[in-house]
């Protein structure tokens, strides 16, 4: 059975840290490139983050760049969020994705003083 399993959210104050996980079975994860996606409440969904599959090369939206880090650990079958300054405005649930064909069930990330 394929699953992608996040952990890490919460509620933190602006400026506070966070680090997400996501950790993968039932599919060759070093073999998919992974994604971070965020949707806010009332909105879309918004593309965060993303890692080729041998965690040379990452993308950011640029609302995020310099503060959030995505990195994996493919003998660990995890990949990770690592969230910094954080803000109000990236308050959302954060999903997962491997090349967009699994998904994980996603979890609460609020940033509120």
């Amino acid at each position: 059975e394929v699953q992608l399993v996040e952990s890490g959210g919460g509620l933190v104050q602006p400026g506070g840290s966070l680090r997400l996980s996501c950790a993968a079975s039932g599919f060759t994860f070093s073999a998919y490139a992974m994604s971070w996606v965020r949707q806010a409440p009332g909105k879309g969904l918004e593309w965060v983050s993303y890692i080729v599959q041998g965690g040379g090369t990452t993308y950011y939206v640029d609302s995020v760049k310099g503060r959030f880090t995505i990195s994996r650990d493919n003998a660990k079958n995890t990949v990770y969020l690592q969230m910094n300054s954080l803000k109000p405005e990236d308050t959302a649930v954060y999903y997962c994705n491997a090349d967009e064909e699994h998904w994980g069930q996603g979890t609460q990330v609020t940033v509120s003083s």
